[in-house]
């Protein structure tokens, strides 16, 4: 993830966590100001100007409400990201409605993270540069995506497994009026049926057994910003009929509440089932589903764009480059004609996995097809006889050669190439062929 160039202020009192995002953030071209004790933040951050504040809850001296509640009496006070322990999440959702942007909760995902400050430091007006695909079909859902910004309607995301619905209901997010506001993600096919309810909506203390204190619950949680339900095609009828009520009336009940919660946030629903087939069987409500989809966005298979891969591909490598120690230097051309061939039937979640186990286990400094597909045997993988293809060891024995020639005369193409017996034109197609940089 890219990250237009800002100013961040971080209040963080652990040393290890405190240096991991300076160290982090700074890769994503952000400057970041550290402070580790409140009272220094209050302080400094009177007359510093940032362009957003990101700080944990529990500090040693004063808490990170405190210190909000100091630097909200500004008229330029920047927004606030909470990092939280489960246990303070109510102080949290507190913080929010008196005006902090949004929270993460320990431990927490470092690309959520970064999502949720990519929507406090938004990129200039303008900026055409590609967030979701470089292929015309995923240029078409971002022009979509960014019309929808401006309205609030309900939105329907739908698409094939790992086609990154959630990446595109949080682009979508990014570009509203709301984007200060939480993005509160609900994996509806995650949760067990049982504690749903009490999730989605919250629950009063005493509600049930086990119920001693009041939850809040997702919806509460959105706070004026999105409430996202992935697979809601996964919903009980029963939370079907409570989820349109609240789509209508602008309101729901805590489980055991007596009084109405108003809801003032946007729902964007995703799936990858069939919602008219799920209406035609009776598993899912005619009402609701009109409700819903109001507008409907649908997410291309991975297969479909192929011109995505390499970019796609690219992006992975500078991600897992920065998080990971690694020696790997790019991806070859090789590795993106094969990706270029794969079915991808788990589409954009499967590349990035496959990106992720490369970059670790690679043996040379270039991803290759068998780093990416240890499994098939046409690109030096196992296969069924325990060999690779005699094509691909003949390449893998010539690249290893030419690497060896160009680390002899210290990557000078020329020497190289006469050292090798041939031209300096085959050694350079060949280079480019097999993926190698001169050293």
């Amino acid at each position: 993830m890219s990250l237009e160039p800002a100013t961040i202020a971080l209040v963080e009192d652990d040393p290890i966590m405190g240096e991991s995002l300076v160290q982090r953030l700074s890769l994503e071209g952000l400057t970041v100001r550290w402070w580790q004790r409140g009272r220094e933040a209050v302080s400094a951050l009177r007359d510093a100007r940032v362009q957003a504040v990101v700080c944990d809850i529990r500090l040693p001296d004063i808490d990170g409400e405190t210190l909000f509640r100091e630097i909200a009496q500004r008229p330029d006070a920047p927004p606030f990201l909470f990092i939280t322990g489960f246990g303070d999440i109510d102080q949290a959702v507190r913080l929010m409605r008196a005006g902090a942007a949004n929270y993460v909760t320990k431990p927490f995902d470092l690309d959520d993270f970064l999502v949720r400050l990519a929507e406090l430091v938004r990129p200039a007006a303008g900026d055409e540069t590609p967030v979701l695909g470089v292929s015309q079909a995923m240029g078409e859902v971002e022009r979509l995506l960014s019309r929808l910004a401006s309205v609030s309607s309900p939105v329907l995301i739908c698409g094939e497994t790992g086609t990154g619905k959630d990446v595109a209901a949080r682009f979508l997010h990014a570009r509203s009026e709301a984007a200060a506001k939480p993005f509160v993600a609900v994996n509806c096919a995650a949760i067990p049926a049982d504690l749903m309810e009490s999730e989605l909506f919250g629950h009063e203390k005493g509600a049930f057994t086990g119920a001693v204190q009041r939850h809040i619950g997702y919806a509460e949680r959105t706070a004026g910003g999105v409430l996202f339900l992935d697979e809601i095609g996964e919903l009980r009828p029963e939370l079907q009929a409570k989820l349109l009520r609240l789509i209508e009336e602008r309101s729901f009940h805590r489980v055991g509440g007596e009084r109405p919660v108003a809801f003032d946030g946007r729902i964007i629903a995703a799936t990858n089932a069939d919602l008219p087939a799920l209406v035609e069987a009776g598993r899912f409500r005619q009402d609701l589903y009109y409700r819903i989809n109001v507008i409907t966005v649908s997410m291309p298979a991975l297969r479909d764009r192929p011109d995505d891969i390499p970019w796609l591909m690219n992006r992975f490598f500078v991600e897992f480059a920065d998080l990971n120690d690694t020696a790997v230097k790019g991806v070859s051309a090789l590795a993106e004609e094969a990706a270029r061939a794969h079915a991808w039937p788990g589409n954009v979640r499967e590349l990035r996995n496959r990106m992720e186990r490369a970059m670790a286990l690679a043996l040379g400094p270039w991803l290759m097809p068998g780093d990416l597909f240890p499994d098939k045997a046409e690109y030096g993988g196992p296969g069924p006889s325990g060999f690779g293809s005699l094509e691909d060891a003949r390449l893998e024995a010539e690249r290893r050669h030419i690497v060896r020639a160009l680390a002899a005369t210290g990557g000078e193409i020329g020497a190289a190439a006469r050292l090798l017996g041939i031209g300096r034109t085959t050694l350079w197609e060949k280079m480019r062929r097999l993926g190698i940089a001169v050293q």
